[in-house]
Formats: C-alpha cells, structure tokens, sequence
C-alpha cells in the first residue's frame, strides 16, 4: 500500500517554481498624460503647456477664475490670465 503511495505520489505533475511577477509602478496623473496638449498664457504672466481641460472655479471673493489643469510643470492647477 505504501509503494502504491508512493507511486502514486510521483507521478503527479510537479509545478515550476517561476520567481514572481513584479509589481507595476504606479503612475500619476502628471506623469502619464496624453500626447496632446496646449499652450497658455498663465496669470504670473508665463507660458504653460497643459494637458488637461481649461475649467471655471471660483474664487475666494465670490468671483471665477479659469485655470488650465495637468500642466508639464507638474501644476495640477494654473490660474490663466483672462
């Protein structure tokens, strides 16, 4: 009975032990962008390339700001000059 065991036993196929797979790097938003984007006319009175859409926000005083967003620099948010 044991020879059968053991027989038994040596027979099943036996896994390779491949190393694991690494992990993939996480991406921001910043870094990772599409190929596309524009130039604008920052409020500090500087050229910006961004990638994200131009959008309205207000402002502490009650009023809106345009600011473009995901900027080359790594700005998520730059104020632009109206």
């Amino acid at each position: 009975m044991k020879v059968l065991t053991l027989a038994l036993l040596l027979s099943l196929p036996v896994p390779r032990l491949a190393p694991p797979k690494p992990l993939p790097q996480p991406t921001t938003h910043a870094v990772k962008h599409s190929k596309t984007g524009r130039w604008y006319f920052a409020a500090s009175g500087h050229a910006v390339y961004c990638y994200g859409p131009v959008m309205t926000i207000p402002r502490a005083n009650g009023g809106l700001q345009k600011v473009a967003t995901f900027c080359r620099d790594g700005s998520a948010v730059v104020p632009l000059k109206d």
